[in-house]
């Protein structure tokens, strides 16, 4: 038995202990409340573990099948589709929906110095994109 809550993903952001949760069960495409507990860091309670995994089930995050006593929960969607709808959020919140922003935003944070391959990556996607066919502004 699966259950899925209908929830539009995306429209609650996520707390911090949430999205850890996430990426727990991202990472193995499924888990249990314990496998969850067992792999967070400095994690909360059980029970607070499994209060959480019912918040995400509400906010449609989340489903799950009951196998035996236990309960397993899977994403509802693909991690592409959910960090594609989180970067969405993020420009439009943060950037005023311009790409041009945020990417000058996370090349100017960039903690990193980027690799000639990386850059050329880049430029790559930038030519493929113009090449698409650009709005006039």
């Amino acid at each position: 038995m699966v259950e899925v809550k209908k929830a539009k993903l995306g429209q609650s952001p996520l707390s911090k202990r949430e999205s850890q949760i996430m990426e727990v069960i991202y990472a193995s495409g499924k888990a249990t409340a314990n496998d969850v507990h067992e792999n967070i860091d400095d994690a909360p309670s059980y029970s607070t573990i499994r209060a959480l995994l019912r918040i995400l089930l509400d906010k449609g995050h989340l489903k799950y099948e009951k196998e035996g006593l236990r309960y397993v929960y899977y994403p509802t969607c693909p991690r592409e589709v959910a960090s594609s709808s989180a970067l969405k959020k993020i420009i439009t919140t943060f950037f005023e929906g311009s790409i041009e922003k945020t990417v000058a935003a996370l090349l100017d944070n960039s903690d990193k110095q980027l690799s000639k391959a990386q850059l050329d990556a880049m430029a790559e996607m930038i030519d493929q994109a113009r090449s698409k066919g650009a709005k006039n502004d």
